[in-house]
């Protein structure tokens, strides 16, 4: 029996240095398009053998409930990746994210419950580890859920600012301390069940302040607490594998929302707090102006691209919507075949989340050595004939560097207006996702190109063949 023991022990560890070696690698290979579809994959492959091993070496539950628990997970699972568009992936990210912070509370209220009913006595870290689990759980559930409302429309996009809301978070803050002290004193359902529902109000209260704009930064931090709440109950189980995985999606969200916190030029204490990127009673202008633009047609855009020493993409959300990347590379093909220098500006928070353009251009197939981030790019533009924005709004919009009451003051942009000629995609004149009109529309080397990216793009495409 003690050999029998001492072998799956040995078993469960090898199979968690394997998978923690796995989780290692596959993360490494996310950090480049190129790799990342392999890195993915060495990553799921490493979840399996962490479950595997925690089942093979636990005696968790009976085999129809893991099994049930499998098939169901990995139906959703399936069905998710093929029906949710590109457009809607940010969303996805974000409930993903709640759900896994909801997953860490319930299996630290889990073994909380156990450990009381079986008359057991609860050390202190076991106590501390078990409140963080659940408060970081719970901001996290509510926190992702009022995000993914946001960026689904659900929400207000607007940042919706309660008058003491500074006052009401400290004040929760000091209620889940209190209620971890308490727990510690004396072990029981009650404490916990005060951090939990706090937790909850507090992911509310501090994401419903944050503007639509910096929805990015928000999914990038709440991917670290969930890291960081799946870390804690790793501690609560006292499960190694759980602990190292947690710990890389908490240590690497983290690193993600400085970069993105960067290009949003926001401080991460102030999206800690909530409530950044807007000041009481500052306001966004819409997208009613009545000022004139200049508009063009298929042809003339072709005529301008055809002829034109080198041309910049500028991908965004839009272009996500229209589903317009495999267009756009077919364009951009052809203008290389005409001499033409080609490459893709990518702003760190285009689209809904980070790395939202790479993934879509990397589906077309797009040369990764043309795509150029902001730092790299911006000297670029004051020598290029045209700049082609597709649906960004913001990471584009002039305003940022000079209008002081914009919710998007400060953030660094891509310099679109500086190339000798702009063109810009849209179905409308409709503002962006932070509610503020681009004031690049109105330059009079911008020129407007109404309608469906993938149509528009297409059209140009037939036209330059013709030059």
């Amino acid at each position: 029996m003690i050999t029998e023991a001492l072998f799956t022990i040995d078993f469960t560890n090898a199979a968690y240095i394997v998978a923690a070696v796995l989780f290692i690698v596959g993360l490494k290979q996310l950090g480049s398009p190129a790799t990342a579809r392999n890195g993915n994959r060495l990553s799921a492959l490493a979840m399996l053998v962490a479950v595997v091993a925690t089942i093979v070496g636990n005696d968790i539950a009976s085999w129809e409930w893991i099994l049930g628990g499998v098939i169901v997970g990995s139906g959703i699972g399936a069905i998710s990746a093929r029906r949710v568009q590109m457009t809607s992936m940010p969303q996805l990210v974000a409930v993903f994210n709640g759900f896994g912070g909801a997953a860490s509370a319930v299996v630290a209220a889990a073994e909380l419950i156990r450990l009381i009913d079986a008359n057991e006595e609860i050390a202190e870290n076991v106590s501390i580890t078990i409140m963080a689990s659940v408060i970081v759980g719970g901001v996290t559930l509510t926190g992702s859920f009022i995000a993914y409302g946001k960026l689904q429309g659900l929400v207000p996009t607007r940042p919706l600012l309660l008058p003491i809301r500074n006052v009401i978070n400290v004040g929760l803050l000091i209620t889940m301390i209190a209620s971890t002290v308490w727990l510690v004193a004396d072990p029981s359902i009650t404490p916990f069940l005060i951090a939990a529902g706090t937790a909850l109000a507090l992911g509310i209260l501090v994401v419903i302040p944050i503007g639509g704009a910096d929805m990015p930064v928000v999914i990038a931090l709440l991917n670290s607490y969930s890291g960081i709440a799946g870390a804690a109950t790793g501690f609560v189980l006292d499960n190694n594998i759980l602990i190292i995985a947690g710990s890389l999606v908490g240590a690497s969200g983290l690193i993600l929302t400085r970069i993105m916190t960067k290009a949003m030029n926001r401080s991460l204490a102030n999206v800690m707090l909530g409530g950044f990127g807007v000041e009481d009673g500052a306001g966004a202008s819409g997208g009613d102006d009545d000022r004139p633009v200049r508009s063009i047609q298929p042809d003339d855009a072709a005529t301008i691209l055809g002829y034109s020493q080198s041309v910049i993409f500028v991908p965004g959300y839009g272009l996500a919507v229209a589903q317009a990347q495999h267009q756009v590379r077919e364009l951009a093909d052809l203008l290389k075949d005409r001499g033409i220098r080609v490459s893709y500006a990518i702003h760190p928070v285009a689209g809904r989340m980070p790395g939202h353009m790479n993934v879509l251009l990397a589906e077309a197939n797009v040369p990764y050595d043309e795509l150029r981030d902001l730092d790299q790019i911006n000297s670029e533009f004051q020598r290029t004939d045209v700049a082609v924005v597709i649906g960004a709004n913001d990471v584009t919009n002039p305003s940022a560097r000079t209008d002081k009451s914009s919710p998007i003051y400060g953030m660094p942009i891509l310099n679109v207006d500086q190339a000798q000629s702009v063109i810009v995609m849209k179905r409308s004149m409709s503002s962006g996702f932070a509610g503020v009109q681009n004031e690049l529309f109105f330059l009079d080397r911008t020129m407007m190109l109404f309608g469906d990216a993938k149509d528009s793009v297409e059209k140009i495409t037939s036209e330059v063949k013709d030059l």
